[in-house]
């Protein structure tokens, strides 16, 4: 019974703190879901589809009989960056959007303070009730950005982390291999 009331109020204070933010809250959230759907794709091929790639590579390699030539080492290297193009994906759209949501927290800034100033301009210097939507406006889009922007850190640096890791592996594995 206290779930749903819970559940409701839950809900109330983030539209109330989408309200207070401003439509700059509205875009870093939509940002955010495009952010997180790039997140858990690349996760999702992370642990389901990496391993496949890696092992058709190697057998692409293991199938050619000349490791050894000059012809031989620029297929192994195509055959390297094609797999390093698979594994990067999305991870630079990902890594650009990670940077960016400061900057369009800042933005919230920059538009909350000039409903500061337009509240000052119009009512004068003394009325703090008006101004406070204002600096709302303004503090809350910067919070939201930076938080977004530290929620996609992590993944960002996991993702590089793995990609090395299995790019260096897979080149390891083909010098040795034959």
């Amino acid at each position: 019974m206290m779930a749903p009331l819970q559940d409701a109020l839950s809900l109330t204070g983030i539209r109330l703190f989408i309200e207070a933010g401003g439509p700059v809250v509205m875009l870093l959230l939509a940002v955010a879901l495009l952010m997180w759907t790039l997140i858990f794709e690349r996760t999702f091929f992370v642990i389901f589809t990496r391993r496949r790639l890696l092992q058709q590579v190697q057998a692409r390699w293991d199938a050619r009989s000349d490791h050894s030539s000059w012809y031989a080492q620029r297929v192994k290297e195509r055959l390297i960056s094609e797999a390093r193009l698979q594994l990067r994906g999305s991870l630079p759209v990902i890594k650009a959007i990670v940077a960016t949501c400061p900057m369009i927290g800042l933005l919230g800034t920059v538009t909350g303070m000039i409903q500061v100033f337009e509240v000052m301009a119009v009512q004068g210097t003394g009325n703090a009730r008006a101004m406070a939507s204002g600096v709302s406006a303004a503090t809350l889009p910067t919070l939201s950005g930076m938080v977004l922007a530290l929620s996609g850190i992590y993944p960002v640096s996991r993702f590089e982390h793995l990609m090395q890791h299995s790019t260096r592996a897979l080149h390891d594995h083909m010098v040795t291999h034959r």
